[in-house]
């Protein structure tokens, strides 16, 4: 299979080769951070020919244009360059040009160094360097944000920022909530690359701004503006495993007032792999096929407004080699079967005032039916919110941001959480919470602001929920140092958060009414830019303290076959420092590296005890890095991407239980070379160089995996498993013994091809 993946790209990098030596690639880049201009102008003044460059700021010169050429582009002052002594043509910023934005922090467009709120933002150029079939599986490359997979068979998972659980990370698309964890895996999942215009990362609360499940942070995914979209782009990709990739996107134009942008991905991977030989599939089988499109409307000039409709449908099953669906819901061959239904749309429209009013809205609809062995779940899950915000510039030195929102919530299951406990009749979860929200940033003197902010929520259920924030930031030339204080609320539905909950491995108990965990959370963020003609270093680093009451831990271990779910009875924290830095040179050589190290803690009270210990699967430490360099001459690239995590305390089952409570330190790399020719791009690599999985540091993964039903073990009345000559270790059948992927050494290759933007 690798011979069959790699021919057509190493006969590539020969052709690149021998081509070279007829035109000239070049490429216009920014100082100081040399990121590729896109859509740049470079015009030969000898014959006044012109070149438009590509996303990547490349083009091709032919052989004949010598002399000097004058390169322009939107943003950057233009500046003449003698061809025959570079190839590089590097432009400054124009003071009037408003550099990198970011709209997460604040909740409205504002440059990333005016920004009280710390906010990291990447471009899908950062997630290139390890492509990945969704941007799930591409945080990877976040320092300080770790995707989890919750199930050995079925493979879900949630998005842990700074070891705070899924249910705590708000996912957004376009600024709009899509609710929930169950958002985590399939809220990003499915949406084409080629749309994505930057991630925008928030850690901490954030739910003065954004409510509910923004208590640990937020991943905002902010899609392409159809206006500058390229016209069409294509990204296929295979890999040794025999997974297949495709990102499709187009941009349209419907009317004079009206631009569209569509797009298409689709991930297909059907190979029965068990390297463990434990029997059951190491990896989950998925057909998953996503289509979005998104409007721009709006007359020039105006303030446009936007709407977006997304559907996702995917197939995933796990478990026994020799399942297929006729064995689904029965207890003969165990199957962990998940038919998913996904439905979301988007929006912002502005009101025609005197003032800036935008009403913005997302409405998700999620239908899961589950096969968990005979355990049937199916669920639905519809949400609506609608947000209508007002900016008012109050001056010079005060800017106030308001907003009205609510939020609908509908839930029914087949279980018997939504059923009346005497009648046994359907009672599906409805929950309306309306809430209104206040913003005041000040700049108090040319290098000091302060922000300070309040929301108000009511939930019948938990009355009126009060979450305030405060942020100061002083400017300091090249180093900004950013203070930050706030409050955050999450209001809890167990069956839309928590895998094992739902596995029908375990009842799940709920042993009294939940409240809503709150917290209070401290940031201090200091970030530094150091640059140099030849060179650009960007330092930030941070340090946090959060302190959490009503939080709610899953039980895993009083009883094997049970989940247990109750307010902490005491207090939780989690405490930490994050440095992150980045570097680009002259020649052609980048890198970025980052490092976490936190202490989360829980205290709780168990009768006269006062008990102290660590939350489960959340590393003390964990770090990322990326190192890249530019062939220029042969326009070919080289990514040397990775992770790294230290041990974190695992769910065993019991102190018989044979699998090791703490993870080993553990590392996934990949290497990738990519190579341009024209408008297309051709790359291949080697993913987990190491060829690491967590079998390697456990004689098994799945407890019990030949008896899934567990037929053979024996119960004492309380439900506590008897040890017995064929079960030793008292065990029964469990998938939830995961951290870390368990994918090995895979070979991938693929090809992108991009035309580029035109006048629209």
């Amino acid at each position: 299979m690798s011979k069959i993946l790699f021919q057509p790209f190493f006969l590539f990098l020969l052709f690149a080769g021998s081509a070279s030596g007829q035109d000239r690639i070049v490429q216009v880049v920014a100082q100081p951070s040399f990121d590729p201009v896109p859509a740049a102008t470079v015009e030969v003044l000898s014959t006044a020919k012109k070149y438009f460059c590509d996303a990547n700021g490349r083009l091709k010169l032919e052989s004949k244009d010598i002399g000097l050429v004058r390169v322009t582009a939107v943003g950057y002052d233009p500046d003449t360059f003698q061809i025959t002594v570079t190839n590089r043509f590097v432009l400054k910023r124009s003071d009037a040009s408003l550099g990198e934005v970011v709209i997460s922090g604040t909740m409205r467009t504002v440059r990333k160094s005016a920004s009280a709120i710390p906010v990291e933002s990447y471009s899908p150029k950062f997630f290139l360097k390890n492509p990945t079939p969704s941007l799930f599986d591409a945080l990877q490359l976040v320092n300080g944000i770790r995707p989890q997979l919750n199930c050995n068979v079925c493979n879900t998972g949630d998005i842990h920022i700074n070891g705070l659980e899924g249910p705590y990370t708000l996912i957004l698309i376009d600024g709009m909530p899509i609710v929930s964890s169950l958002a985590s895996v399939y809220g990003i999942s499915g949406i084409p690359n080629a749309l994505v215009e930057r991630i925008e990362v928030v850690k901490g609360p954030a739910s003065s701004l954004y409510g509910s499940e923004a208590m640990g942070g937020l991943i905002n995914v902010i899609t392409k503006n159809p206006l500058k979209a390229p016209r069409f782009s294509m990204d296929i990709s295979a890999s040794s495993m025999q997974e297949y990739a495709a990102d499709i996107a187009l941009s349209y134009k419907p009317s004079s007032s009206v631009t569209g942008l569509l797009g298409i991905n689709a991930y297909h991977f059907d190979n029965r792999i068990d390297a463990n030989n434990d029997r059951f599939t190491d990896l989950t089988l998925q057909k998953r096929i996503s289509l979005f499109n998104k409007l721009s409307f709006g007359k020039t000039g105006n303030r446009k407004g936007q709407s977006a409709i997304r559907y996702l449908y995917e197939d995933r099953w796990g478990g026994a080699l020799n399942w297929n669906k006729k064995f689904r819901g029965t207890d003969s061959v165990y199957g962990e079967s998940i038919y998913t239904s996904r439905l979301e749309m988007t929006g912002s429209i502005p009101v025609r005032s005197a003032e800036i009013l935008d009403l913005n809205y997302s409405l998700t609809s999620h239908s899961q039916r589950s096969a968990y062995g005979n355990t049937i779940f199916n669920a639905i899950q519809h949400i609506a919110f609608v947000q209508l915000t007002w900016n008012k510039d109050l001056g010079l030195k005060h800017h106030l941001l308001s907003g009205l929102v609510s939020r609908y919530s509908f839930y029914d299951d087949n279980t018997v959480i939504t059923r009346e406990p005497v009648s046994g009749k359907t009672a599906p979860d409805k929950i309306f919470i309306p809430g209104v929200f206040f913003q005041h940033e000040w700049q108090v003197r040319e290098k000091q602001q302060l922000l300070s902010g309040f929301r108000f929520d009511y939930d019948r259920r938990h009355g009126i929920i009060f979450t305030p924030r405060v942020a100061y930031k002083f400017n300091s030339g090249a180093t900004q140092f950013r203070l930050n204080a706030g409050t955050g609320f999450r209001v809890v539905n167990v069956f839309t958060e928590d895998h094992a909950a739902l596995t029908g491995a375990r009842e799940v108990v709920i042993s009294d009414d939940l409240r809503p965990e709150r917290s209070v959370n401290m940031n201090l963020n200091v970030s530094r830019t150091i640059a140099s003609s030849n060179s650009w270093l960007n330092l930030d680093g941070s340090i946090w303290y959060t302190y959490f009451i009503n939080r709610i831990i899953p039980d895993y271990t009083t009883n094997a076959n049970k989940i247990y779910y109750s307010n902490l009875d005491g207090y939780a924290t989690s405490k930490g420092f994050t440095l992150n830095a980045e570097a680009s040179f002259v020649s052609s050589f980048r890198f970025n590296a980052g490092i976490t190290v936190m202490d989360t803690r829980i205290q709780e009270r168990k009768g006269q005890k006062t008990i102290k210990s660590r939350p489960l699967l959340t590393e003390r430490w964990s770090g990322t890095w990326g190192l890249s360099y530019t062939i220029r001459a042969l326009s070919i690239s080289v990514d040397y991407t990775g992770n790294i995590y230290g041990p974190m305390k695992l769910p065993v089952l019991s102190t018989l239980d044979p699998r090791p409570a703490k993870s080993p330190v553990w590392s996934i790399q990949n290497m990738q070379l990519s190579g341009k020719i024209a408008k297309m791009e051709i790359y291949g690599g080697v993913k987990n160089l190491l060829n690491w999985t967590p079998a390697r540091s456990a004689p098994f993964l799945i407890a019990r995996a030949h008896d899934p039903f567990d037929k053979q073990v024996q119960f004492n009345p309380d439900g506590t498993v008897i040890p017995t000559a064929e079960n030793p270790y008292a065990l029964t059948f469990d998938p939830n013994y995961v951290y870390a992927p368990n994918q090995g050494r895979r070979l991938f290759f693929g090809m992108r091809y991009f035309i580029g933007t035109e006048k629209k």
